[in-house]
């Protein structure tokens, strides 16, 4: 199943699908007030700091989420068993995958992702609005524990005994800078392969061919296992998203740096390479 959908087809789709706004900044406006200002019509918005995440600990700075809120997230924008949900967010996508990511955890068996967001929905012509919808009375029940997950050990394991790719930029990757956590550097034997690399300029992703060069080039072909992880886990999803794209499933290590780091004995690499 393509996890992808492009905004001509969500645009002449004839079934009904929910459509979920997950547009989130890192630094900027709330993504409440980019929906707000304007959405893809009959679009919910679910938020990733509050719905798609747990506060903040011990577990990272983007823990999993409790099922019950997930669930609720989920409900309120009318999803039932059997309902495909649409995500998007302003363009790049990346808080559209962690969406991705954690509807498919806790089961929702049919969720695409709107490549190149809400700018490719207003590129192709489609219609804006700033009605926010009633909330609706779905029916899902969660079921957690559907995408394979890795922990800390997991993914010191993965570093040693296949390939652990890295989201974040190569500067943080090396340590030169951090400005998240509070401990710079990377998990041990990771290779570095930002997410930024996944997308063209307008936000679309490339195509199934360069990112399997891409892959390829970082020692990833689908012969060996994988898994993901960055600083909090919400750009460790894109990268599982990219992968997904080319058929290689990669488990994402939720807690990320920001939780390896909270343990003093696990070991921390610097540099490039």
């Amino acid at each position: 199943m393509n996890p992808l959908i492009t905004a001509e087809s969500l645009r002449s789709a004839t079934d009904r699908q929910v459509v979920i706004d997950v547009t989130w900044n890192l630094v900027g406006a709330p993504g409440r007030d980019t929906y707000d200002a304007g959405h893809i019509p009959g679009a919910h918005f679910v938020d990733l700091d509050a719905e798609l995440a747990g506060a903040p600990g011990d577990g990272g700075r983007h823990p999993l989420p409790e099922a019950t809120v997930v669930e609720a997230a989920l409900r309120r924008a009318g999803v039932g068993p059997d309902t495909t949900v649409v995500v998007y967010d302003a363009a790049n996508s990346m808080a559209a995958a962690r969406a991705w990511w954690i509807f498919r955890y806790f089961g929702v068996r049919d969720v695409r992702v709107l490549d190149g967001g809400f700018a490719a929905w207003q590129a192709a012509g489609g219609e804006v609005s700033t009605t926010v919808p009633a909330d609706a009375a779905g029916s899902f029940v969660v079921s957690a524990g559907r995408v394979p997950m890795l922990d800390a050990s997991g993914a010191a394991a993965m570093a040693s005994t296949g390939v652990l790719l890295d989201a974040r930029a190569p500067e943080r990757f090396a340590g030169d800078v951090e400005p998240m956590d509070k401990v710079a550097g990377h998990i041990p034997g990771a290779v570095n392969a930002p997410t930024t690399g996944n997308v063209a300029g307008d936000g679309h992703f490339l195509s199934v061919d360069d990112l399997r060069k891409r892959f390829a080039e970082l020692g990833v072909d689908g012969s060996g296992e994988v898994g993901v992880y960055c600083g909090s886990g919400v750009t460790a999803a894109h990268e599982a998203l990219a992968l997904e794209i080319v058929g290689i499933e990669a488990p994402v290590y939720v807690g990320s740096w920001s939780e390896w780091i909270t343990d003093p004995d696990r070991p921390i690499a610097t540099g490039r390479s």
